[in-house]
């Protein structure tokens, strides 16, 4: 009985049954949609934060430079130069300059690795190939020519110059640090036999550039690499144009026992604190950098949505939810009211007041469950428009620069790493069960306050009229 006067209600009142669905199915759309939005932008983030950052990282450890370090590197074109006293020397120089950080001891990267919460910890060397070639006079070549191209003395001449970027990088520690993310496309990584061999793995895009392939060489600090792969960076991820093993990137710097970046792996998410805690107690001077601490430096079109997202596209969604609740509720406290005749054969056929309701709250249950189908749909398609036609979203974090060795260096140092991604909005079982969930809740409280409504009606009265 209970059944079949509920579907029949149903069908009776389809019309107003189909538009209460619907507006529930807008609201719990809605929130489906933001919720999607929102996990597609925090994911989003975590891509941005692992490709500015490393992928695999959860610390890394950098030093400021030393103060007075700040001063241009010297290029010294003076001493046994071809042509010097004539009126013109030419030269060529091959240099690697760090990048703009302070140095920190080999050493500690054992320090950090032996910590309680650390899983791994590898140490890299950031640094700068500068190329200065051209001619100077026979007067510019008694003193030393900054890296800005200006010479010494009172000569003058043309000074060309270029530059990339080389990180060496320890073949032992090959499963953290920046060549973890990436992929081999040609060739092979670094071998443990090569780590005082001048081999060099080279990024896919400079490689395409200059037209290298595995086989190929490339000159670094003035000395011949032979190209033994070709790595491709993982999607967004800021890498660099060469890499060769740490050994010898330390060894052509003059920097010995030296690196500038320590990559730190915790042994669980949850340890990261403490990781960073236990890193500034062993090493008090350095700087101990967490991704939670780069994502508040990063900027661009990827903040912007990430405070939409999870500001006002919640309270639009609230804001939906609630007027869509408020809908259901008026329309089926109005439904109720124009059914007090029937409510009144009802009672007099011997319903209480308890059946009556437990009639109407059944209806609204099955409305609910019909409005939590359509906000599913309505969530599965906005949520597939928004990953389709959103653009691209673009997030930049700037380096510390502090102080640097040379003119190149701090301009790579102090420069943005900008990245750009695709926005996903991934529709979880969760959020499919909260829509669910806040569907039914919204039918049984329209059913509920529809039959407050019933109860204090009058239908005897009103079937006493009808009679």
């Amino acid at each position: 009985m209970f059944v079949t006067y509920l579907l029949r209600e149903l069908r009776r009142r389809m019309r107003q049954a189909i538009f209460i669905a619907a507006g529930l199915g807008l609201g719990v759309g809605l929130v489906i949609t933001v919720i999607a939005a929102s996990d597609g932008v925090s994911a989003t983030q975590g891509t941005v934060l692992r490709s500015l950052y490393g992928v695999g990282t959860d610390v890394t450890v950098t030093e400021s430079p030393a103060s007075g370090s700040g001063g241009g590197t010297r290029f010294n074109f003076a001493g046994g130069q071809p042509g010097q006293g004539s009126t013109g020397t030419s030269f060529s120089r091959d240099i690697l300059v760090g990048g703009g950080m302070g140095t920190i001891k080999s050493s500690s990267v054992t320090t950090v690795s032996n910590l309680k919460d650390v899983s791994g910890a590898a140490g890299v060397l950031v640094l700068n190939d500068v190329k200065l070639s051209g001619t100077v006079s026979a007067a510019g070549t008694q003193g030393g020519a900054g890296a800005s191209g200006g010479s010494g003395g009172s000569g003058s001449g043309s000074i060309n110059s270029s530059s990339f970027t080389v990180t060496g990088v320890d073949p032992a520690d090959d499963s953290l640090g920046p060549l973890s993310s990436g992929t081999i496309t040609s060739g092979h990584s670094f071998t443990t036999a090569e780590s005082d061999s001048n081999v060099a793995v080279v990024d896919s895009d400079y490689a395409k550039a200059q037209n290298l392939k595995a086989g190929s060489t490339i000159t670094v600090a003035g000395k011949t690499f032979s190209v033994v792969g070709i790595v491709q960076a993982a999607q967004g991820v800021t890498s660099a144009d060469v890499y060769i093993p740490l050994a010898r990137a330390q060894a052509l710097a003059s920097m010995p026992n030296e690196v500038n970046t320590i990559y730190v792996s915790a042994a669980s998410a949850a340890d990261i604190s403490a990781v960073s805690g236990e890193i500034s107690h062993a090493l008090p001077t350095a700087t101990v950098t967490t991704s939670s601490n780069l994502a508040s430096e990063v900027t661009g079109s990827l903040s912007s949505a990430s405070t939409l997202a999870n500001s006002l596209g919640k309270w639009l969604a609230v804001a939906v939810l609630a007027a869509a609740f408020g809908l259901a509720s008026i329309l089926t406290v109005s439904a109720v009211t124009r059914r007090v005749r029937e409510f009144g054969t009802l009672k007099a056929m011997g319903w209480g007041s308890r059946r009556i309701i437990r009639q109407i709250m059944g209806e609204a249950l099955v409305i609910g469950i019909a409005g939590g189908a359509v906000g599913v749909a309505i969530g599965y398609g906005a949520a597939a428009l928004v990953q389709a036609l959103a653009p691209p979203l673009t997030a930049t974090t700037a380096s510390a620069s502090g102080g640097s060795s040379s003119r190149f260096a701090h301009a790579a140092s102090s420069a943005g790493h900008t990245v750009s991604v695709h926005l996903t909005a991934p529709v979880t079982l969760g959020a499919v069960a909260l829509a669910v969930v806040l569907a039914i809740a919204g039918g049984l409280l329209a059913g509920a306050l529809g039959g407050w409504r019933a109860v204090r009606l009058r239908p005897a009265a009103a079937l006493a009229r009808v009679e």
